[in-house]
């Protein structure tokens, strides 16, 4: 829209069947949102109009909630389904906190998908081998991409509490602040967006797949998780004393009894599946534990204060709005329902199969499909729109042959 079209004020409406758009660009049925596919009308956030500090011509980019011409919002909008579930937290005199963590991989441009992506070359002339997690030099052939990365986010108000080298090759990591759950998934989407963005003006590619190179670890986007007293600001995770409370406890066993059903809300494609079928620090189970990274709920050391529940299921690749809306509405679920956790597991475990998850996108989507808490908690319309547009993606998944079926199977009798 041009820059006075938008300041008069003029609506700009989008059909409805985009919010259910798959991945390669098409649609599932049109039953699945509304036979007619009516207008929706795009309505911009006041606080989410950003200029692009990275674009060479005047540009801004404005976050929009997806409201029905009749007013209210469309229930296919995840930034609108995260609303509803902050509503449901404040109706209780409560309001969540989050922060995320998002991990990703800066690559050379990758022209032959056909090909694995490879690290960009350092000053040194070599591509990174592996061996730079944590490393404070790690990064040094990337300097001037990281610091327009820094400015970019200074411009657009993204404060950041800690970059670091991960354990991947050329792979990273942003800690954001903590803050209001609607905030910080703005500014996740905001953040990849700015990372692609810079990236292709220094000649690299950003990657935030879940797991884009075999053998290595990959990419999540932890969900660090509290709630606060609307009024004090109290922490209600912890007491007076400064021990776990009620609160806390029905939260983590709201989690476990939603993550299973919420899977593919968190992993939503084929790829995110290579990441939790190698569970090391990608737990794939619903688990809870006091600082144990195998755990799919982590709770981290810290303060009685800072008492918060990390959900570590999630990955890079997820939607930020739908992965931070399923993680509060699962615990808000257990709060009202007053659910009991398992008992905190330490050390090394046998995940039960109570606690286990789906292993495929086909078995997530199957388990999201059967289940009644997930229509209930998002709505009938936005869950089977949601499945529908995913067994078309995974559809085109089978529709094609890889390199390691024609490389293993082809010589087999």
């Amino acid at each position: 829209m041009t820059a006075d079209g938008f300041l008069e004020g003029r609506r700009l409406q989008m059909a409805r069947g985009v919010l259910l758009q798959c991945i390669m660009g098409g649609y599932p049925p049109a039953r699945f949102y509304g036979s007619d596919d009516g207008d929706l009308a795009l309505v911009p956030d006041p606080a989410q109009i950003h200029r692009l500090p990275w674009s060479s011509q005047p540009r801004a980019l404005a976050i929009c909630d997806a409201h029905e011409l009749t007013g209210e919002s469309s229930p296919l909008s995840t930034r609108g389904q995260l609303k509803a579930v902050i509503a449901r937290y404040a109706a209780l005199g409560l309001a969540p906190v989050v922060a995320t963590e998002l991990e990703f991989f800066v690559f050379a441009p990758n022209p032959d998908p056909t090909q694995p992506f490879q690290p960009p070359l350092g000053l040194d002339g070599r591509r990174e081998d592996g061996h730079s997690a944590f490393s404070v030099s790690s990064n040094n052939g990337l300097r001037p991409f990281f610091n327009e990365v820094y400015e970019c986010m200074a411009a657009l108000g993204l404060p950041r509490d800690t970059f670091m080298h991960e354990m991947g090759v050329s792979q990273f990591e942003i800690n954001l602040l903590h803050g209001d759950p609607l905030l910080l998934a703005d500014q996740t989407l905001l953040f990849k967006h700015l990372l692609k963005e810079v990236a292709l003006k220094h000649g690299l590619t950003v990657v935030c797949m879940a797991k884009p190179l075999a053998h290595t670890p990959g990419s999540s986007m932890h969900i660090h998780q509290s709630i606060v007293e609307i009024g004090t600001g109290r922490n209600v995770f912890s007491d007076k004393a400064g021990e776990p409370t009620a609160i806390f406890r029905h939260f983590i066993g709201g989690l476990q009894a939603g993550l299973a059903d919420f899977t593919a809300l968190f992993a939503p494609n084929v790829n995110s599946y290579q990441r939790l079928c190698h569970p090391f620090a990608s737990p794939n189970n619903a688990c809870w534990s006091h600082d144990n990274r195998a755990a799919g709920l982590r709770i981290p050391a810290s303060s009685p204060v800072a008492r918060r529940v990390e959900n570590r299921l999630p990955g890079a690749d997820a939607n930020p709005y739908l992965a931070i809306a399923a993680s509060l509405a699962a615990g808000l679920y257990g709060i009202e329902n007053k659910l009991e956790p398992s008992e905190p597991i330490q050390g090394e475990f046998v995940v039960p199969d109570n606690l286990s998850l789906p292993c495929t996108l086909h078995a997530a989507l199957e388990r999201l499909k059967r289940s009644q808490l997930a229509k209930e908690l998002f709505g009938k319309e936005f869950i089977e729109g949601y499945i529908a547009s995913k067994t078309m993606e995974l559809t085109s998944f089978f529709d094609e042959i890889t390199p390691w079926e024609r490389r293993v199977l082809a010589a087999q009798a």
